[in-house]
């Protein structure tokens, strides 16, 4: 690859990543710390982990350092998703892509907050998308990825080499595992619970 792909490469990956953190949020639970949350809607949904709000109402902080006292509007241990409202307007989302259409080999990105570095962002190659590994108390597909989720990641977004939102970081099956629940997964979520569609 020559120099000149490379710089473009770069610079395509980090335009991706700037354009992705400003639909990052900060989920503080007033508890914990803090974890990650996805913005979905431009109306104020957003989605983040169960484990993150624990059933309780977060404080939310955008990307622009507005602080927002957040509702809890759904919550499913099962599949470690909840959803959270703000009342703002015209947020910035992510594009929608397809977590079950991603194959092994293929990069994504996850963004977060970990250890408190905020919008931190760290990238790795699709293991495998599918039932979670032996031992796991998850209901449901992941995508499994070789790369360093760390504590604060939780909730945020995975994308596609495209920028596309492709998952919701979720857990650490290893040093080198993140794993990610599936958007799909997440639109049911919505759907059941809500009766909002995606």
């Amino acid at each position: 690859m020559s120099i000149s792909l490379l710089q473009q490469l770069n610079d395509e990956l980090a335009a991706v990543v700037e354009k992705a953190r400003r639909s990052l949020v900060q989920v503080h639970n007033g508890r914990m710390g803090a974890g990650a949350g996805t913005i979905l809607h431009s109306d104020g949904l957003i989605v983040t982990n169960a484990h993150v709000v624990q059933r309780h109402s977060p404080q939310v902080t955008l990307w622009d350092g507005r602080k927002l006292p957040g509702r809890l509007l759904a919550f499913d241990e099962q599949y470690d998703l909840a959803a959270v409202s703000v009342d703002a307007a015209d947020l910035p989302t992510i594009e929608m892509g397809n977590g079950r259409q991603l194959r092994p080999g293929q990069w994504v990105i996850a963004l977060g907050h970990p250890w408190g570095v905020t919008g931190a962002t760290t990238a790795g190659m699709v293991i495998d998308v599918g039932r979670p590994m032996e031992g796991l108390r998850f209901h449901g597909e992941l995508i499994q990825v070789g790369l360093h989720l760390r504590p604060g990641h939780s909730g945020g977004p995975m994308l596609d080499s495209s920028g596309r939102l492709v998952g919701i970081n979720t857990m650490i099956a290893g040093p080198d595992v993140g794993l990610a629940v599936p958007i799909q997964t997440v639109k049911l979520f919505l759907k059941g619970t809500l009766g909002t569609r995606v």
